[in-house]
């Protein structure tokens, strides 16, 4: 299913340009245009998928060898010494566009810190794993 409405369905259909730097049946991955480093990419599916929650399993299944893959060539070609995965879920956790996607964030010796937190605690641990897995 694709959404015409979707500016995400439309640039991994080919319908906007972008700076493309993988195709297949299933995925577009282009260079984000707000990069938070260089060579900054965005995993999009070809499919309209709101957020991982709506996921297709077999797409699902596909993302993460496909982010490994862009990670190593942007560590053999820019030179980044890793990179970071990040999936965003609801605006609440910083997803803008209601189309599912996976960021491919090139990392460099001596960058920005990006992808962090101070380490909390939950003095409700167990009560908070009862509550998860009740709704599982």
């Amino acid at each position: 299913m694709k959404d015409t409405n979707c500016i995400f369905c439309k640039i991994a259909n080919g319908e906007i340009p972008s700076s493309t730097v993988y195709e297949d049946d299933d995925f577009r991955v282009i260079l984000d245009l707000g990069p938070a480093a260089k060579g900054h990419a965005l995993i999009l599916p070809k499919e309209h998928y709101k957020d991982v929650c709506e996921l297709d399993e077999t797409v699902a299944a596909k993302i993460l060898p496909l982010g490994a893959k862009i990670g190593a060539g942007m560590k053999k070609s820019l030179g980044c010494a890793g990179f970071n995965l990040v999936q965003n879920n609801g605006a609440a956790a910083g997803q803008t566009v209601l189309h599912f996607h996976m960021h491919v964030i090139p990392r460099y010796e001596g960058g920005p810190e990006m992808v962090t937190w101070t380490p909390g605690k939950d003095e409700e641990m167990a009560d908070t794993a009862a509550k998860i897995k009740s709704a599982l």
